[in-house]
């Protein structure tokens, strides 16, 4: 009767021991999986602007204000003293102040080039319109912010005010 007191408890040890490394192995998977997922999202996000900034440009070139709406983050921050756009009505009404105000956006974004400020964060420089070909003087940033839904047009500057 002892021995097979012994074999049952050694067969409930074998048991946990069993449960224990299948928890372990669910544990590294899981770990393993978040961190695909955590750094599979940050290469997209960084891929993602190339496509986002195709498709912007290209509708800022056309002059559809309605999609340009529609990738732009409200309320949109404006240059300093100038009021922000609300939404989108707004950005409606005020669409030539902003793509036509101080720059020529449209002109300015055929051969502008983004800059990475941070994983979240791309900016365009371009010149006063009045100096189209002066990209040593590009003042006018515009600037795109990575949001839960994706990249938007999230602000207006000229960075000498």
């Amino acid at each position: 009767m002892r021995s097979s007191g012994l074999h049952s408890f050694a067969s409930i040890r074998a048991c946990r021991a069993g449960a224990l490394r299948r928890r372990v192995i669910r544990g590294q998977s899981f770990l393993a999986g978040v961190l695909i997922l955590l750094f599979s999202s940050t290469a997209f996000a960084q891929s993602d602007f190339s496509a986002f900034w195709k498709t912007f440009k290209s509708t800022v070139i056309a002059g559809d204000k309605a999609k340009v709406a529609e990738m732009t983050k409200f309320p949109l921050s404006m240059p300093y003293l100038v009021k922000a756009v609300k939404n989108k009505e707004d950005f409606l009404r005020r669409y030539n102040e902003i793509f036509k105000g101080e720059a020529n956006a449209a002109q300015c974004f055929r051969s502008a080039e983004p800059h990475k400020e941070s994983d979240r964060r791309r900016e365009i420089y371009c010149p006063f319109k009045e100096t189209p070909d002066d990209r040593e003087n590009a003042p006018i940033r515009f600037e795109f912010e990575l949001t839960k839904s994706g990249w938007k047009f999230a602000g207006l500057d000229n960075i000498n005010e």
